[in-house]
C-alpha cells in the first residue's frame, strides 16, 4: 500500500475524534438524537479546522445500517464508502470547478431521484463561496423545498461571499480554530503511534505555527520527520519554518520596554541574518503585546497555556508600562504590519517600527498631564514630578538567558537600559571639623533647610565642649532674621485656608432645580479651578427624572470631551447629587442654538481687547526720545486690562510650570 500522509491517515472517523468543535459536534448529536435534521447545514471556519472531515461524519450518522444514529461503526462498509468519497448516495462537489448554472440544473436534476441503498441523498458542495450569483439563484428554489430524501452540507471559508437568500435557506455552523495545546497534544498521540521521538517544546512550536489548523499542523510534523528522521527537537522546527522562540519575542519586547533601542536594533538584525520570517516576527510580538495588555485587565486570563519561565516574564513586563504606552506600541507595530505586507525592503519598517515604540514611551498625552496637574492639587513642582515619574520607567533586572538561546534576548553587554534623568537637587557635603573642638550651632528660623547652614557667631575653635557645657545650652538665640520682602505680585492664598468652607453654600433645600449647574460653579472654582473655565462654558438646558442636561455651544465642543473624561464626571455628578439633595445623573450634550461665550477668548488672553482709536490715543501719549520715569500719578494710556487676571493663581502655577510669561496687549 502507498504511503498515506498523517492530515489523510489520522482523519476523525466519528463524533468523539472532532478536536476543538465541541458546540459543533453537541448540535449535531443532539439533533440526531432528537429526530430534528434541518435540510440543509453550511459549516464555515478556517482552513484545516475539520469542515469536511465533520460533514463526513454527519453524512455517516444519517446513512448508517440502522441509522441516524449517533453511535455508528465507522468500519462498516458502508461508512467506508462515506470516508473515501466512493458513495452513490453521498456526492461531494468541488465548488470551485464545478460553479457555473449548467452544473448547478444537474444538480438538479438528479435531487429528484431516491437513493440507491441508503435512507439519505446528500449532497456535499466544498467551497460553495466559489459559486456564481446565477448558480445560486439556479439554486434556490431546490434548496428551499427540497424532496424528503435530499440534505445539503456547504462548506465555506468564505461566507462574507455567499448570497444572503443561500444563508437563510441553512443551518449556519462556525468551526473555531483549534487550541494549540489542543493540537500540540493531538501531535504527541500520532508521534506515538509512529514511534517519533517528539519534544513537547517543538510540539507546542508547531501547534503555533498552525495557527489553528489541524491539517496545517499534521503536514508540518510529516515534513519534520522526512527532515529529521524519529528525533524531533525544538530547534529543528524553528530552523525549518522559520519561527522564533517565544522567549526570544519576549526579549525584544523586553528591549523595547526598557528603551533599548540599541539591543532592540541588534535583535532583529540577528533574526534577519538568520532567516527569520520578519512579518511572522512582527505579528508574534504583537500578540506579546495583546498578552501584556490582558495581564494589566485580568492576569490569570493572560497566563493560560503559558509556561512558568514566560509567566514570570509576562509579569514582570506588564509592569514596565501603562497601558497606553503599550496600546500606542500596538498601534505603530499594526501600522507597520500594513506596510511590510507590500515593502521589498521589510527589515528597514521593522527597524523604523521598533524605534517609533521605543520613542512613544517617552510622549505625554494631554489627558496625563491634566490628571498630574490634578494629583498634584495644582502645585508646578508637584505636578512636574508626576509627568517626570510617568515618563521615567526603570526597568528591572534582564530577563533570563536560557542555554538553548544564550543570546536571542540577552540585553547587550556594552549597552544599558535607557533611563531618563530626573533632576535632583544638590547635594551639599558639611564640612569637616577637627577633634575635639566643636562649633556652637545658631538655629536658623528656616522651614526646610536644604544644606548644611553656616555656623553664625561661633565660639573660638580651640574652646572644648566639655569645659563650658552651659556656653552652648544657655547661648541666648539671636534675633529672628526679618521676612524677606515679598514679591510684586502676592502670592495666591493656601487652598487649606478655604477648605472649611468648601460646601459652605446656602441650604440645598433652597436651590433651584433649574440652576444646579451654576450653583456648583462656584464650588469648582474654588476646589478644581482648572475645570472652571471648562464648566462655566456650559449652560443647564433641562432638568427631568433625575438628569442634569447640560448644553454646550460647537464652539465649545473641547470644553464638553474634557469634562466627559470618567474622574472629572464623576466628580461633578458629586456635586449635583449634594446640591439636588438626591442622586442625580449628568448629560452633556452640543447644542448649536447656544452662542459661545464672549469672554472665552480674553480669558485664554488669546484675543486683544477693544481699544481706543489712534486718534483718540494720540493727544495722550507724550513725545519724547527719552524714556520718563513713569509713575502712578503719570501713566501713559493704556487699554484698560484687569490685574487680577495676572494675580489668578491658576495663571502663576501655568507660567511656572510651562515656564511662560504674560505679553500685555500692544506690546
Amino acid at each position: 500500500m502507498s504511503y498515506q500522509v498523517f492530515a489523510r491517515k489520522y482523519r476523525p472517523k466519528t463524533f468523539a475524534d472532532v478536536l476543538g468543535q465541541d458546540h459543533v459536534v453537541r448540535t449535531l448529536r443532539n439533533a440526531i438524537a432528537q429526530n430534528r435534521l434541518a435540510h440543509a447545514y453550511l459549516f464555515v471556519g478556517p482552513r484545516g479546522t475539520g469542515k469536511t472531515s465533520t460533514a463526513r461524519i454527519f453524512a455517516k450518522a444519517l446513512n448508517a445500517p440502522g441509522g441516524p444514529s449517533v453511535d455508528f461503526n465507522p468500519d462498516d462498509p458502508l461508512c467506508i464508502e462515506i470516508a473515501e468519497g466512493r458513495s452513490l448516495d453521498v456526492l461531494e462537489i468541488d465548488g470551485a470547478s464545478n460553479n457555473g448554472v449548467e452544473q448547478v440544473r444537474e444538480l438538479r436534476e438528479k435531487v429528484v431521484y431516491a437513493p440507491t441503498h441508503s435512507r439519505f441523498k446528500i449532497f456535499y458542495i466544498d467551497e460553495v463561496h466559489m459559486l456564481s450569483n446565477a448558480a445560486f439563484n439556479a439554486l434556490l428554489k431546490t434548496l428551499e423545498e427540497p424532496p424528503a430524501h435530499v440534505k445539503f452540507i456547504f462548506a465555506t471559508t468564505e461566507a462574507n461571499k455567499i448570497l444572503p437568500t443561500i444563508i437563510s435557506r441553512c443551518q449556519r455552523f462556525d468551526l473555531r480554530r483549534i487550541p494549540d495545546p489542543v493540537i500540540a497534544n493531538h501531535l504527541l498521540h500520532i508521534a506515538q503511534l509512529e514511534g517519533i521521538a517528539l519534544n513537547q517544546k517543538a510540539a507546542y512550536a508547531i501547534a503555533k505555527g498552525a495557527d489553528g489548523g489541524m491539517r496545517d499542523a499534521q503536514s508540518m510534523l510529516d515534513q519534520l520527520v522526512a527532515f529529521c528522521g524519529d528525533k524531533i527537537e525544538e530547534e529543528d522546527v524553528l530552523g525549518m519554518f522559520g519561527f522564533t522562540p517565544q522567549e526570544a519575542v519576549s526579549g525584544l519586547a523586553y528591549h523595547m520596554l526598557a528603551r533599548d533601542t540599541v539591543g532592540a536594533l541588534r535583535f532583529v538584525h540577528q533574526q534577519s541574518e538568520a532567516g527569520k520570517d520578519l512579518g511572522r516576527l512582527l505579528a508574534d510580538l504583537i500578540q506579546h503585546y495583546r498578552t501584556l495588555l490582558v495581564h494589566q485587565a485580568d492576569p490569570e486570563a493572560a497566563l493560560e497555556n503559558l509556561s512558568p519561565e514566560m509567566s514570570a516574564d509576562v509579569a514582570q513586563q506588564a509592569g514596565m508600562g501603562t497601558t497606553e504606552q503599550m496600546l500606542r506600541i500596538v498601534d505603530g507595530l499594526a501600522e507597520v504590519d500594513a506596510r511590510m505586507r507590500w515593502a521589498s525592503n521589510k527589515r528597514l519598517h521593522f527597524e523604523l517600527g521598533v524605534i517609533q515604540g521605543v520613542e512613544s514611551l517617552a510622549e505625554v498625552s494631554l489627558s496625563e498631564v491634566i490628571d498630574a496637574i490634578e494629583r498634584a492639587g495644582g502645585g508646578a513642582a508637584g505636578a512636574a514630578s508626576a509627568l517626570q515619574t510617568r515618563r521615567t520607567n526603570v526597568p528591572p533586572p534582564p530577563p533570563r538567558a536560557s542555554p538553548e538561546h544564550p543570546k536571542a534576548f540577552a540585553p547587550a553587554a556594552e549597552t544599558r537600559p535607557y533611563t531618563a534623568p530626573v533632576p535632583q537637587q544638590p547635594k551639599v557635603e558639611p564640612a569637616p571639623v577637627a577633634a575635639p573642638a566643636a562649633v556652637t550651632a545658631v538655629p536658623v528660623p528656616a522651614p526646610a533647610p536644604v544644606a548644611p547652614v553656616a555656623p553664625v557667631a561661633a565660639p573660638p575653635l580651640h574652646t572644648p565642649v566639655a569645659a563650658k557645657p552651659a556656653v552652648v545650652r544657655e547661648d541666648p538665640a539671636p534675633e529672628a532674621a526679618p521676612a524677606p520682602k515679598p514679591f510684586a505680585f502676592a502670592p495666591a492664598p493656601a487652598p487649606v485656608a478655604r477648605e472649611p468652607a468648601l460646601f459652605a453654600e446656602p441650604e440645598m433645600s433652597s436651590v433651584d432645580m433649574s440652576k444646579l449647574w451654576s450653583t456648583i460653579l462656584p464650588i469648582v472654582q474654588r476646589s478644581r479651578p482648572l475645570l472652571a473655565a471648562w464648566v462655566a462654558t456650559g449652560t443647564q438646558l433641562s432638568f427631568e427624572r433625575g438628569v442634569v442636561k447640560v448644553g454646550f455651544p460647537t464652539s465649545e465642543a473641547h470644553s464638553r470631551d474634557s469634562l466627559l473624561r470618567d474622574v472629572t464626571r464623576k466628580f461633578l455628578t458629586d456635586l449635583l447629587s449634594d446640591a439636588a439633595g438626591q442622586p442625580v445623573k449628568l448629560d452633556l450634550v452640543i447644542d448649536a442654538s447656544l452662542q459661545a461665550p464672549a469672554e472665552s477668548e480674553f480669558f485664554l488672553g488669546l484675543q486683544e481687547p477693544e481699544s481706543p482709536t489712534p486718534a483718540a490715543r494720540a493727544p495722550e501719549l507724550p513725545v519724547s526720545t527719552e524714556a520718563p520715569p513713569w509713575t502712578d500719578d503719570a501713566a501713559p494710556a493704556q487699554p484698560a486690562t484687569d490685574d487680577s487676571f495676572y494675580q489668578d493663581p491658576l495663571i502663576q502655577k501655568a507660567m511656572e510650570i510651562f515656564k511662560a510669561k504674560l505679553v500685555s496687549p500692544g506690546s
